[in-house]
């Protein structure tokens, strides 16, 4: 019961209150120290009243929490050390780790956290003395890997065509060779080894991807932006058409083109995800994904509609003409690639003035230009501008919760070797298991005596003002305008005094 009410305590408004009440029910507590703690006792989504305080984005509740568990180690006049105790905090020995939850929780006050202290410090921390290095040397990794797979696609097994031409649009002169005869010269072996790397990596891919998606659910793991969901989508792709080529290879089977085609565009797509791990390309990143999958996806739902009724149009209008004369829209699926074209402004109209156009062309090709690119493609760039001006002024934000996640999955992913553990054994101060991170602060006695000074003043004009209301009340009915005059010289004597203070604060300053 005990618990259940420190849970609730966690989710009130009255934070003061709860703050109150949250030590009054722990001072009953006959288990502070041990395993059966309630403050320990997690509740059915395996939270503690600590980690569902971070969750919910209650950072007065946090802070309050917090300072229950600093121990100050020594202080020197402004300096002090002070020991925090990150036990739930740190991600190192958790199933469920603090800082994971924080940067996957929806609500924006929990991203608040990381900036307070001691997260700020231990994430600092693990980002510069482990996080980015390996981050940096993933990405340089990829990128050589991208590049091996590259040369693969590039040199792969091709011979000459030896059939016949079986229409005159055919313009196929080389075809894929069969499994036999791909690796013959010395040329493919080397290719084979680069074969072998690529579908090695795309396994170690799968592999590394897959724990993680069990474990934290396909939802949550592909849907939040700042776990890397559609990059975990782009790279369990790519892997998949790596191991779709190597039965189509293995097989003999025509077509590898495809798979291969969709593993380079997705492979290469991938690198934007590193650059996450940069503060000058990360915040980009964040707004291409917002962008895509929010104003780009629900956009193409309208370019749908408007390209598949205008393809048929077109394709209706110039079934009778001669293909020769005007080759755009021989076909239905042609109709619809040009249409597409037309859309983006990437080509003009096709328009052959030797021979007669049919009339209905230029009447659907005027309001297909009046609807197409005049008025949405207007209104795509309006709404991307709207999701820019909103992203931008939390994208710094976004960015430090994607390089706290970054830094948690290279923390998951790598052996206990390569990460030790960060921050200080309680047994070194006698405080038991317990890991504890030490923070320096630097107490500024200059803004302690200028709060003194606001405070000083601030009462000296509440004062005088007051004094001048009550002497105006008592001689309101008998000399109302030699009051008002006096009470206007009272008021700029004390307009006057309180000015001599600001200035010596604003001298002090």
């Amino acid at each position: 019961i005990g618990n259940t009410v420190l849970h609730i305590l966690v989710l009130q408004p009255n934070k003061t209150f709860a703050c109150h009440m949250y030590s009054l029910i722990l001072s009953y507590d006959r288990n502070k120290e041990g395993p059966g703690s309630l403050e320990l006792i997690p509740n059915n989504e395996g939270l503690t009243p600590f980690k569902l305080a971070g969750v919910e984005g209650n950072t007065v509740m946090f802070q309050y929490l917090m300072q229950k568990r600093k121990q100050n180690l020594w202080s020197f006049g402004p300096l002090t050390t002070v020991l925090y105790d990150i036990t739930e905090i740190d991600s190192w020995a958790e199933d469920q780790s603090f800082l994971e939850l924080i940067v996957s929780t929806k609500k924006r006050e929990a991203r608040q956290i990381l900036d307070l202290t001691p997260v700020k410090e231990l994430v600092s921390l693990k980002w510069n003395m482990y996080g980015r290095p390996y981050f940096c040397f993933l990405a340089l990794f990829y990128i050589l890997y991208m590049v091996c797979f590259t040369m693969c696609c590039v040199y792969r097994p091709l011979k000459p065509r030896t059939g016949n031409k079986t229409s005159s649009r055919d313009n196929t002169v080389y075809v894929q060779k069969m499994l036999q005869e791909s690796y013959v010269a010395y040329e493919d072996e080397l290719r084979l080894v680069g074969e072998l790397i690529t579908v090695i990596g795309a396994v170690v891919i799968l592999v590394l991807e897959i724990p993680d998606i069990l474990r934290v659910g396909a939802a949550k793991y592909f849907g939040q932006t700042i776990l890397g969901g559609p990059f975990h989508i782009i790279i369990i792709t790519y892997a998949c058409m790596i191991l779709v080529t190597m039965v189509m290879r293995l097989t003999s089977t025509a077509g590898e083109v495809v798979p291969m085609s969709f593993a380079l565009v997705l492979g290469w797509c991938n690198v934007m995800y590193f650059a996450r791990g940069f503060q000058m390309l990360g915040p980009f990143t964040i707004m291409i994904q917002k962008m895509i999958f929010g104003d780009l996806m629900r956009f193409c739902w309208l370019m749908a509609v408007v390209i598949l009724g205008f393809a048929s149009a077109f394709y209706i209008i110039f079934q009778t003409e001669n293909p020769e004369n005007l080759g755009q829209f021989y076909n239905y699926p042609m109709s619809l690639f040009t249409t597409f074209e037309l859309f983006l402004t990437i080509i003009d109209g096709p328009a052959n003035y030797d021979v007669d156009l049919p009339f209905m062309y230029s009447v659907v090709y005027f309001a297909f230009a009046i609807i197409a690119a005049l008025l949405m493609l207007n209104l795509l760039i309006a709404m991307m501008g709207d999701t820019h001006w909103r992203v931008a002024h939390e994208q710094d934000e976004l960015w430090r919760a994607q390089v706290v996640a970054t830094t948690v999955m290279l923390e998951r992913k790598l052996p206990r070797c390569l990460w030790p553990r960060s921050g200080i054994c309680g047994r070194e101060y006698g405080l038991g298991d317990r890991w504890y991170l030490r923070v320096e602060d630097r107490v500024d006695p200059n803004k302690h005596k200028m709060m003194r000074y606001t405070e000083a003043f601030k009462a000296q004009d509440r004062d005088n003002y007051d004094k001048g209301s009550e002497k105006l009340e008592i001689n309101r009915d008998t000399l109302y305008k030699k009051e008002l005059s006096a009470l206007s010289l009272s008021r700029s004597t004390s307009r006057t005094s309180s000015h001599r203070g600001w200035e010596i604060l604003r001298r002090n300053t």
